[in-house]
């Protein structure tokens, strides 16, 4: 009888990693949320969206209030085109912009909104004009090697 005991909370154990592994897998995979409520679709273009990827966060002020739907390339304007799926509950003025950000120094990157002062909202189809691109970090570095360079080329005159 003890054996049988031992047997069950070995097994519940091991369903209870098993849950803990299937949670942890959903939450790196950005699929720990997912919202059935109504949605609502927004274009964007960019630049260059660095490491941003479809699901990625669509925040305001810190708050999740969407996902990246969809990521293309336009092949006409040469840049980026980004679908956002934003919760209907939320709404934007029409004269909002988007950034590519990046949580921490290294973390993910995530499309973060900023609200403008227009009376009027965003709805179903419209396009955010105004935009900021991701930052990339190698571009930064290359600046800066580069700008310190030139700076000893003229101390050397």
């Amino acid at each position: 009888m003890q054996r049988k005991s031992l047997d069950l909370w070995v097994g519940l154990f091991v369903l209870l990693g098993a849950a803990a592994l299937f949670f942890l897998a959903m939450k790196a995979g950005n699929l720990g949320s997912l919202s059935t409520g109504n949605t609502y679709s927004l274009t964007t273009k960019f630049d260059n969206i660095g490491g941003l990827k479809p699901r990625a966060p669509v925040k305001s002020a810190g708050v999740v209030v969407g996902r990246v739907a969809d990521i293309a390339f336009d092949d006409k304007s040469f840049q980026a085109a980004v679908t956002l799926s934003l919760e209907s509950r939320y709404k934007f003025p029409k004269d909002s912009s988007a950034k590519i950000l990046t949580s921490g120094l290294l973390g993910e990157q995530y499309v973060g909104i900023e609200p403008g002062g227009d009376t009027n909202a965003l709805v179903a189809g419209d396009k955010i004009k105004m935009t900021q691109s991701a930052i990339v970090l190698e571009n930064l570095i290359s600046q800066f090697l580069f700008s310190k360079a030139a700076e000893g080329k003229d101390e050397k005159k």
